[in-house]
């Protein structure tokens, strides 16, 4: 299980493996792939990545599982006319239609909002660099993201939003454990 911050993984069943990153992409694929390096059979895992995310439309929330991740604040365009492929898109296997952008910038301004909302439904920082690492070692990923805001102004207040969305997280992954088995 992987989350960004102690605050989102507040409600985490005890028993489950948990790997805190810490904020923002760098922090969120060294863990990452630190976790996985120190595995001896990571192969065999199901990442589970927890957390928040803020809506990029009005009058979406609840619990979603990405199933695309984009890294919306890579010059992609830039690295692919150089003749590389920046795989700024991955598909998360198992996910649903929600597509979550990853990127360092906390978003509250209304002008980047609009411009992610025409690629994705919700916007987090650790989402995408999750995935991208799990892919790198070959590693089943799973995301799973609450809204906690609207991306705007209101998201300044994440703090005193966090919990909730700790609490439904939690409620979920216990319940999944129930259905399904632990995850890692």
């Amino acid at each position: 299980m992987v989350a960004a911050t102690k605050a989102e993984a507040a409600h985490l069943p005890a028993e489950v493996p948990l790997v805190i990153t810490g904020l923002g992409k760098t922090a969120a694929a060294t863990e990452t792939a630190r976790a996985l390096a120190a595995d001896r059979d990571p192969a065999s895992l199901t990442v589970l990545n927890v957390g928040t995310a803020g809506a990029l439309h009005d009058g979406l929330e609840g619990l979603h599982r990405p199933g695309t991740v984009l890294n919306h604040d890579l010059s992609a365009d830039a690295v692919r006319a150089l003749g590389y492929d920046p795989r700024e898109r991955l598909e998360v296997p198992g996910g649903d239609a929600t597509v979550l952008a990853t990127g360092d910038v906390f978003v509250t301004d209304p002008v980047v909002r609009d411009a992610l909302a025409a690629r994705a439904h919700l916007v987090d920082m650790e989402g995408y660099a999750v995935a991208y690492a799990c892919a790198r070692f070959g590693v089943a990923v799973e995301l799973v993201k609450h809204v906690s805001d609207n991306a705007d102004a209101a998201a300044l207040d994440w703090p005193a939003l966090v919990d909730r969305s700790a609490r439904i997280l939690g409620d979920w992954v216990t319940e999944r454990t129930r259905r399904v088995g632990p995850v890692s």
